[in-house]
């Protein structure tokens, strides 16, 4: 029978692994042979009106690949998964590599999709989520195991997941990745059932949990109501991919443009936590260009080692404060905008999140005292949702800014700018001199800010 190697996490404090052994049946090492309970929510799929049943030839397979179907579908069967369909509906199944070099069956739902009523349940934004994590200090996350096939298909949307092999057809009784409202139907039933602990000790992104405290015997408490919870449900939880203790992640120098873009795909998740993060990820972006050849140089190699750094560095933001004013310095180079955001909490402005962003097009012939502006514009849109209600003093190297809200004579172009600002926020422009502006560094060529 077809099953995967469970890999233990290492390092795991003594205190946590006597909980883990009190919950161990929610730790399994595969899959139940039985289906999951019926929960609050199952997942439906609600086409547009007259539509027709949507299918697929089989795409072509190697023989590897067919050998590795009939033993994941063989596995399925078995689990209760999946059962053979007679339905008038067919989308076809592809293979793709995981990082181990074996191979994950993928159901091909575009078509299905195309025609699927959208389900406009909201996603939580990671800087929301983020942002709720305040004051604590221990961490850890629960991975579930194959979270989508713990939550039942509703029983008159089963026969739309149906899909075609060269061996006949079947159809899903749990969620399948791939269907367009899965991500919604998930994040629903999170929320449902971890509903009493949220924005508490637990925040949920899709079949990641979050618990967060303040010290770790707090903590202790908080994983335990967590494992209460999933006991209960019941939820069932992969160990080896959840963490409770990380020291070290290592990344491998890019090879090609794809695992490149990984890399400043993972970078980029976190650049409001990193300084400088457009300039210093600048000779990277570079190889990303159309028609540019994929060579690495030293030049690179330092790019990316300082990007590794300054994600390993201890951090020294601080969480916001909604209750307390802002501080915004911002300045503008000849390619790049950037930005701070601050509080004061008694000891002086302290970061909250770093701002650093190229510009583009048109936005490169602006003049010098319109790039700064812009820094403002950009920085407001992108912490709207801090700055909204809250007084915020922007501090900026350029003089003549702090008179733009009384400037006789405005373009249209700083028309548009002040209506953004003033039908919105409650601001005040101050000059600093760049020498003592901390978002003059953030503006600044690459080489010249990590040598500062």
């Amino acid at each position: 029978m077809w099953k995967t190697m469970e890999r233990k996490p290492q390092n795991i404090h003594k205190i946590f692994k006597d909980l883990l052994k009190e919950f161990r049946e929610n730790l399994p090492d595969d899959l139940l042979n039985e289906s999951p309970p019926y929960r609050m929510h199952q997942h439906e799929i609600v086409e547009e009106t007259s539509s027709k049943p949507t299918f697929r030839a089989p795409y072509r397979l190697s023989p590897t690949e067919l050998a590795n179907m009939n033993k994941q579908n063989e596995y399925l069967v078995a689990k209760g998964l999946i059962r053979p369909s007679t339905s008038p509906y067919g989308a076809p199944l592809l293979f793709t590599p995981k990082p181990d070099r074996s191979l994950r069956m993928c159901i091909d739902y575009r078509a299905l999709n195309k025609k699927t009523i959208k389900n406009k349940y909201p996603i939580s934004q990671i800087d929301d989520l983020l942002d709720k994590l305040r004051g604590a200090t221990v961490f850890s996350k629960l991975d579930l195991r194959s979270g989508y096939w713990q939550i039942r298909m509703m029983d008159n949307s089963i026969h739309n997941t149906a899909f075609r092999t060269g061996y006949g057809s079947y159809k899903y009784l749990v969620m399948p990745f791939g269907l367009t409202n899965a991500p919604a139907t998930f994040q629903a039933e999170m929320n449902h059932s971890l509903c009493p602990l949220l924005d508490e000790c637990v925040v949920v992104y899709l079949d990641d949990i979050l618990i967060y405290s303040r010290n770790m015997q707090q903590h202790v408490q908080h994983m335990r109501r967590v494992f209460d919870i999933l006991r209960r449900e019941p939820f069932y939880v992969k160990l080896s991919k959840s963490e409770f203790t990380l020291e070290k992640r290592m990344w491998k120098t890019p090879k090609n443009v794809k695992e490149l873009q990984q890399f400043l795909g993972f970078t980029n998740y976190y650049n409001r936590f990193v300084p400088q993060c457009a300039k210093i990820s600048t000779p990277l972006t570079n190889l990303l260009k159309k028609n540019t050849p994929y060579k690495w140089e030293p030049k690179h190699q330092v790019s990316m080692e300082q990007l590794k750094q300054a994600l390993t560095s201890t951090p020294v933001l601080i969480l916001p404060y909604p209750e307390r004013d802002y501080v915004i310095e911002a300045d503008a180079s000849d390619q790049v905008v950037g930005a701070v955001l601050m509080q004061d909490r008694g000891n002086g402005p302290q970061p909250i999140a770093y701002l650093s962003k190229k510009l583009h097009g048109a936005e490169l012939n602006y003049p010098i005292h319109d790039k700064d502006a812009l820094a403002i514009i950009i920085t407001f849109k992108t912490w709207r949702c801090y700055l909204e209600g809250r007084k915020t003093t922007v501090y900026t190297d350029h003089c003549s800014l702090k008179y733009l809200k009384t400037e006789p004579s405005l373009s249209m172009q700083h028309v548009r700018w002040i209506d953004f600002l003033e039908t919105r926020f409650h601001y005040d422009i101050v000059y600093k001199p760049g020498h003592k502006n901390k978002a003059d560094a953030l503006s600044r060529p690459a080489h010249v800010a990590a040598i500062q």
